[in-house]
């Protein structure tokens, strides 16, 4: 494993010579999957994994067949370690902590957030809440001083209820601004996949296009930029598809994780795949979030916030069908 974990970082970096050899790009990032920011799968692993697991459980289907077939090898290490026994599906509900009938979905990029976004707003009609998310912006700041972590709470917690909000934001914590919590979800998706989405999506013409319409002096990119495949990104060493541990990036167009919108906004949590950023992830999510869903999951995760929030969720899998 440690050879394999060498090869990947040579191919990935490119500060060794590859002496002409013939590279099997997909194959390099195959490989490279459970290196590329491996603790996200880590955040949810208790907060999701074992939400799921004990709704599975307690809402088994007669036939013993089981909806969260995502979790399955979960359900079979807690059964064999013992640890189901000391699980209850109500427990780890957070959203009875809620002080506020308010969602607050302050999404990770390129997780299926603009179609949960618009189911979110189609319930709305259906549930009876209103729906509220922040404007498109110049530049996206997902990191927030403490006076405008603050400035954004208030907000939030003055629009009349029930309601949701929806934006890019990093994890805010209510609670140290006394300010009532809301209910906080969230969906992640599988790493390698969401960096390879983001990487195209930045790409995209109609992008562009968008942001010209409200934006009109914004330059244009290089069309070399534009054109650069995934692969030879990663194979030529670019910043962008450089993944070291510790490496510092800002803003939202560092996209190589997710636990930065779990973690906060603390310098601890900039570094990269680094420990401490992953234990402030994986605690917010244990203690305040009441659902972290998953995209290759959908429909569990549907049937999960459908049981956990009924007040806005109610039929959220008809609605989506």
């Amino acid at each position: 494993m440690k050879a394999k974990s060498n090869r990947i970082v040579q191919l990935m970096n490119c500060d060794v010579p590859l002496h002409n050899e013939t590279i099997d790009a997909g194959a390099v990032l195959r490989e490279s999957r459970w290196m590329l920011e491996k603790r996200d799968a880590q955040i949810v692993r208790r907060s999701v994994s074992l939400r799921l697991v004990i709704f599975a459980l307690v809402n088994s289907r007669p036939n013993g067949g089981s909806a969260i077939s995502a979790v399955s090898a979960m359900m079979r290490q807690l059964k064999e370690s013992g640890e189901i026994s000391n699980l209850d599906a109500k427990a780890l509900n957070n959203t009875r902590f809620a002080r506020k009938e308010m969602i607050f979905f302050n999404r990770v990029p390129k997780v299926g957030s603009q179609t949960f976004m618009e189911l979110l707003r189609t319930l709305g009609q259906h549930n009876g809440f209103a729906f509220n998310r922040d404007h498109i912006q110049r530049v996206e700041t997902v990191r927030l001083a403490p006076a405008e972590q603050l400035e954004l709470a208030a907000m939030i917690n003055s629009y009349p209820t029930p309601s949701v909000f929806v934006k890019h934001i990093c994890f805010i914590n209510f609670t140290q601004f006394h300010l009532p919590e809301p209910i906080y979800v969230n969906m992640v998706r599988d790493p390698v996949e969401r960096v390879i989405s983001w990487y195209y999506y930045v790409r995209a013409p109609w992008y562009y296009v968008e942001r010209k319409q409200v934006f009109p002096d914004i330059p244009l990119p290089d069309p070399m930029w534009l054109k650069k495949d995934f692969e030879t990104c990663v194979l030529q060493g670019d910043r962008e598809c450089q993944y070291i541990e510790g490496a510092l990036r800002e803003g939202i167009g560092d996209h190589r994780r997710q636990s930065l919108f779990f973690c906060g906004h603390s310098d601890a949590c900039t570094p990269f795949n680094t420990q401490g950023a992953l234990q402030r992830a994986k605690r917010a999510v244990e203690e305040n979030y009441a659902v972290v869903g998953v995209l290759e999951d959908l429909n569990s995760t549907l049937t999960v916030l459908e049981h956990y929030i009924p007040r806005f969720f109610k039929g959220a899998r008809q609605v989506y069908r």
